[in-house]
């Protein structure tokens, strides 16, 4: 799975075979296919396979924080934290052209909305909907998404806890802002 991310990210998914995979990883065409029917089933493998690992990974940073404010340090610094250390998965999922297929967009998208998920359950404005908290969630999600795959474009060499903390700050103004 990881030759496989580092050679979807470097090439794409169009100039990318499974033979370029199977040479990756060290080994032949046919073990690949004795694991994943197309080269599209491994792809859309790769994309829940990643959004799992980055849901999760918020999560669990939220949940280890102790104040609201912490949780959305956390969560950022959690996401931005991936996006270094793991600039080919994420490059993967959110930068390397997924929309442009709609099988792999409804996977992304699904990501998209299980991150939501998790974040909409930390806006704590007790005026506030849920539906509202979703949508301002998704915000959230696009504010981090926007910022990674913007450092990678660029080429910034990522301190993901200086990023998080100035994206916390930034939406943690906005979000009391709601709350006034």
């Amino acid at each position: 799975m990881d030759s496989a991310i580092e050679v979807f990210a470097h090439s794409g998914f169009h100039d990318t075979s499974m033979n370029d995979i199977a040479e990756r990883a060290g080994v032949t065409k046919p073990v690949l296919y004795q694991h994943f029917e197309s080269k599209r089933d491994l792809y859309l493998e790769l994309l829940d396979d990643i959004g799992g690992v980055l849901t999760e990974e918020i999560a669990t940073a939220a949940a280890a924080a102790t104040h609201p404010r912490q949780q959305v340090s956390a969560g950022f610094r959690a996401y931005f934290t991936l996006v270094k250390e793991r600039r080919s998965a994420f490059t993967v999922l959110f930068a390397s052209g997924t929309q442009a297929d709609p099988g792999f967009a409804s996977a992304v998208d699904a990501v998209e909305e299980t991150m939501a998920e998790v974040i909409a359950t930390l806006i704590d404005i007790g005026t506030m909907d849920d539906k509202r908290r979703h949508l301002l969630a998704h915000g959230i999600v696009g504010m981090a998404q926007g910022s990674g795959k913007a450092s990678i474009k660029i080429g910034d060499d990522l301190d993901p806890t200086e990023l998080a903390e100035h994206m916390a700050r930034l939406a943690w103004a906005g979000l009391r802002g709601l709350g006034e």
